[in-house]
């Protein structure tokens, strides 16, 4: 058998050509999302004014297992893409493992994470539809970049709500995103009511993604000719980033690799669910065993801690209800480094799958990821992502644990960015500096009890 290269390039013709929609085989969907007012499953009606047309049409689709990539973003994607599928030699020496670990590394454009596949698409679509200027939410910043990197290229106009204690941490992605063309603004603000009423609240507040996100959607939905983008959560985020799930797929048929585990982060869980998707396609069709991990930070527990309940997906309470994995809407996350999982909730699809026993979850706390990021930075050259460590963490577990037990497991894992933003996090850790946020169960209990009750 060939030797597998260290990093495994596909072709430009190699590019997947269509996206695969994990839904069509599911064998049981997640459950609608709600109108708030009627509670009654949301039509492409409801969601036309917050989201564009062809998004929409995406987002409803349960039926087409493959969806074609345009040739207009198809092209966008030739700039970064196909990512290399990287076997990590130096880390299983380091380690001592009889494991094959191999990790998907999605940090080779500029903004440094997977958040581009969707960005690209979404502007795509809404420059299509003759709109000239969206709104979006950022935590840690990968997704304003990406958005903003997206905007510059299709020629649309971008205001991004940075949540405020991700601004302060990383001013030099607010840089990034202002040379790209994109207004940024710290979360809570004053620009918006729902801003305004939350600072009113709590003064001092760091801010969340559901702050932000509320802040972009009540902008969107007041300025013309303008449309909200999300950059995880929804069922068509995760569908643009099955590019990801179905370039490793070929780069593994092309060697004979066979994953036995494979391992994501999750935060609104869109890069995850587009790691697995073709690969779990296949296992609900009985050709592979492989265990599913989703590794969440233990301050901020959705899957682990969570109630699969529906409710909003954001602060402000304006979103169409998900039935999802959540701490509550309510819920402000500590302001650990790792800004793109401070998310209260989960995207359906990966809470369905959750729920239904076909994924395995865990959460860790952020020290202990920072010990597995300083490892990898230091066998594999790339420093590694805050959020992505989550999945490192694990993924050296699961080697180390065949160390012990002397099997020679398949480990894939995605390494969804790059940590080259995130100094003042590695700062904190090298200073010994680092805390580790765990919410209390009291904590959890005076969010749950502001779900919406739904019947």
């Amino acid at each position: 058998m060939t030797k597998v290269p260290y990093k495994i390039y596909l072709s430009e013709e190699e590019m997947p050509k269509n996206w695969y929609n994990l839904k069509a085989v599911m064998k049981e969907l997640p459950p609608p999302m709600l109108h708030p007012g009627t509670l009654k499953p949301c039509t492409a009606e409801d969601l036309r004014p917050v989201f564009c047309d062809e998004l929409i049409e995406q987002e409803l689709n349960t039926k087409d297992l493959t969806i074609e990539i345009p040739e207009g973003i198809r092209d966008f994607y030739k700039m970064y893409r196909p990512s290399p599928l990287v076997r990590a030699y130096c880390l299983e020496k380091l380690l001592d493992t009889p494991a094959e670990i191999y990790y998907k590394f999605e940090g080779t454009n500029t903004s440094g994470s997977h958040k581009l596949n969707s960005a690209a698409a979404q502007v795509y679509y809404a420059k299509k539809q003759g709109l000239t200027s969206l709104t979006t939410e950022t935590g840690a910043g990968q997704w304003g970049t990406a958005l903003s990197m997206a905007c510059a290229y299709y020629q649309i106009d971008l205001t991004v709500y940075m949540v405020k204690i991700s601004s302060e941490q990383k001013p030099y992605r607010k840089a990034v995103i202002e040379t790209y063309g994109g207004k940024v603004i710290p979360s809570p603000s004053d620009t918006t009511e729902i801003g305004k009423k939350i600072l009113a609240e709590n003064p001092g507040t760091g801010g969340s993604l559901g702050c932000a996100i509320s802040e972009a959607i009540e902008m969107a939905v007041r300025s013309e000719n303008c449309r909200y983008v999300l950059g995880s959560v929804l069922d068509h985020v995760v569908l643009h980033q099955t590019v990801i799930g179905e370039e490793t797929k070929i780069a593994c048929e092309k060697y004979g690799i066979q994953p036995d585990i494979i391992i994501g982060c999750v935060g609104g869980g869109s890069n995850y669910a587009g790691l697995i998707a073709p690969f779990l396609g296949d296992k609900l069709q009985g050709k592979n065993n492989i265990n599913f991990i989703g590794v969440e930070p233990a301050s901020c527990p959705s899957l682990t801690r969570g109630k699969y309940a529906y409710d909003f997906g954001d602060t402000g309470k304006t979103t169409p209800l998900l039935k999802m994995y959540t701490l509550g809407s309510g819920f402000i996350p500590s302001p650990n480094h790792a800004g793109g999982l401070r998310y209260h909730g989960m995207s359906s699809i990966v809470s369905k799958l959750y729920h239904d026993g076909l994924m395995e979850a865990r959460a860790v706390e952020q020290s202990k990821i920072f010990d597995a990021a300083t490892l990898f930075a230091r066998s594999e050259g790339i420093l590694p992502a805050p959020e992505s460590s989550h999945a490192l963490r694990a993924a050296m577990d699961e080697a180390l644990k065949c160390k012990e037990t002397g099997e020679k497991k398949t480990i894939l894992f995605g390494l969804s960015g790059t940590g080259y933003f995130d100094l003042a996090a590695y700062m904190s850790y090298n200073a010994g500096t680092m805390t580790d946020f765990i919410p209390t169960d009291e904590d959890l209990e005076k969010s749950f009890a502001t779900l919406p009750k739904v019947e």
